[in-house]
């Protein structure tokens, strides 16, 4: 027993015949209509019609930091785990804000007489 193939082969219509429908989901432009400008539901109430742009934010890896501060990642796993230093979790991986570590770097800085 064959299965029936799903390919883009020449179909052949038949007077009296339904035509074949096409598989799949149907696009979204067909099913949304876009809200007019003037609408309500166009513009949420309380905010600009533009966001502010955000400033861009440089992520380092676990391996950067440590080069960076001249410690092993061991120590940079250690502040990360303990909440002195924010990161995010990528995966199984862990992505420092760089402007976390200059802050932890100002922070920990004594002066020594």
């Amino acid at each position: 027993m064959t299965m029936p193939q799903r390919h883009a082969a020449a179909t052949v219509v038949r007077p009296g015949m339904p035509v074949p429908r096409p598989m799949g989901r149907p696009m979204a432009a067909t099913l949304a209509r876009p809200v007019p400008a003037q609408h309500p539901a166009a513009m949420p109430i309380g905010r600009t019609a533009v966001p502010a742009p955000r400033a861009a934010v440089t992520f380092l890896t676990v391996a950067e930091v440590a080069s960076m501060m001249r410690v092993s990642k061991m120590t940079v796993y250690r502040l990360v785990h303990a909440g002195e230093l924010s990161a995010v979790r990528v995966g199984r991986s862990f992505r420092v804000p760089e402007r976390a570590v200059q802050d932890y770097l100002r922070d920990a800085y004594t002066d020594i007489a």
